[in-house]
């Protein structure tokens, strides 16, 4: 048993050799430290006692700390690969036109994202703006097949729509001059000029908007050149009064000067004399009244 003097100058014991190792493990005496054996009076230092020698190599060292851990690198996400995703989605509603830039600024925020040393992000977002710009520009031809005849139609119908206003309009402003001058049609080389008062003194109405650079898109019917309103039901709704024709200002004629326009190449649009309008077939025209 020993007698111990720990690095507080306080005195301890009795303690085992044990006891006396453990403390040396815990740091709570060194080398310096006094120790006698309980029955003797003699202080030696502990280090002088060779039965401890090895309870000082195998101490407890003090714990080495951790090497430090460098703080991650914060990365941005690239607003290129944002910008790519973007115009991608907006390339949908926009017939393509906004999907070649989101190709190229996702390969390009790609390119960047790689070199960057993870101090960009994005790459899942210009991967999905190359797709979703990739799929706009294929969707594109698709729909401009699907849209162009669509659109073609449309126009056709719109000047179709147009050409029997204005017929209508001409056939209403003969009309008017035959009632004021005593129910007789204008003769036929001068008809524009003498209903152009009746038009509003525009000559737009005389166009067809599939030959605007025409003087004038329509001709009178010979067969009543400068004669009586007919008044006869059955016969009015079948008597031709105007009808589309290429053949210039002031000109009248029969089924042999109808000219199809453009916007319907195997019709004709048709005014008569109780003032309906048709677009009818070619073939049709023999079954109409031209010389009442």
């Amino acid at each position: 048993m020993f007698k111990i003097i720990g690095k507080d100058g306080k005195e301890y014991g009795p303690a085992t050799e044990a006891d006396i190792k453990g403390w040396i493990a815990q740091g709570r005496i060194d080398a310096q430290s006094q120790i006698r054996e309980e029955q003797d009076t003699h202080w030696t230092t502990l280090g002088e006692r060779p039965e401890f020698a090895n309870a000082f190599s195998s101490a407890r060292r003090p714990a080495v700390p951790p090497p430090a851990i460098p703080p991650p690198v914060e990365s941005r996400v690239s607003s290129l690969a944002i910008a790519s995703l973007v115009l991608g989605v907006l390339g949908l509603f926009t017939l393509g036109i906004t999907a070649i830039p989101g190709v190229i600024f996702g390969i390009v925020a790609l390119v960047k994202i790689q070199k960057s040393q993870s101090r960009l992000g994005g790459s899942g977002l210009a991967i999905a703006g190359i797709c979703v710009s990739g799929l706009a520009l294929v969707i594109l031809p698709i729909m401009a097949a699907m849209l162009l005849p669509a659109l073609a139609k449309a126009k056709t119908k719109a000047q179709q729509i147009q050409c029997m206003n204005q017929v209508k309009q001409l056939n209403l402003a003969l009309v008017m001059y035959a009632n004021d001058n005593h129910d007789r049609l204008p003769p036929a080389d001068k008809w524009c000029d003498l209903i152009k008062p009746y038009t509003g003194g525009s000559t737009a109405v005389y166009h067809c908007p599939s030959q605007p650079a025409g003087s004038c898109s329509y001709a009178l019917n010979a067969g009543l050149a400068n004669q009586t309103l007919p008044t006869d039901p059955p016969i009015v709704m079948k008597t031709v009064l105007l009808f589309c024709s290429s053949e210039g200002w002031n000109r009248a004629g029969g089924s042999e000067s109808v000219t199809p326009h453009q916007h319907s190449p195997r019709s004709v649009t048709v005014g008569f004399v109780d003032g309906h309008v048709e677009v009818t077939r070619l073939d049709r025209l023999p079954s109409f009244v031209w010389t009442p």
